[in-house]
């Protein structure tokens, strides 16, 4: 196939993709939310029901994943033109990314027990 017209359908495809997403989450949402009403749920327990608890430790456990990627990142580069290989950046991106992803729980765990002791 030319590569200029995968240029051109990529975007579109993109777009449209995106749409769909956006399309189907406000149609699942809505659904969600008449089926509340049909079962005769009053207006203050469908506001319980749909209140998201948040993780207060959410954006360490990003920071966590974050860093180890980019440790991931810098040490995969450094090791590829040591030694002239590449395959060591998604080695490291991968290895370094799923450490952190082990790190991010671990910690996470640790102050949801700190915080209900």
């Amino acid at each position: 196939m030319n590569p200029a017209v995968i240029g051109v359908f990529v975007p579109i495809i993109l777009f449209l993709v995106i749409g769909l997403i956006a399309v189907s989450s406000g149609y699942f949402n809505y659904r969600v939310r008449q089926t509340l009403v049909d079962k005769g749920l009053d207006a203050q327990s469908i506001k319980e029901f749909l209140e998201h608890k948040r993780d207060p430790n959410a954006l360490m456990k990003v920071g966590i994943i974050a860093i180890a990627f980019g440790i991931g990142l810098g040490l995969g580069m450094a090791l590829q033109d040591y030694y002239n290989k590449d395959y060591w950046v998604p080695f490291a991106l991968f290895t370094f990314t799923g450490i952190g992803f082990v790190i991010a729980n671990i910690v996470g765990r640790k102050l949801e027990s700190k915080k209900d002791t």
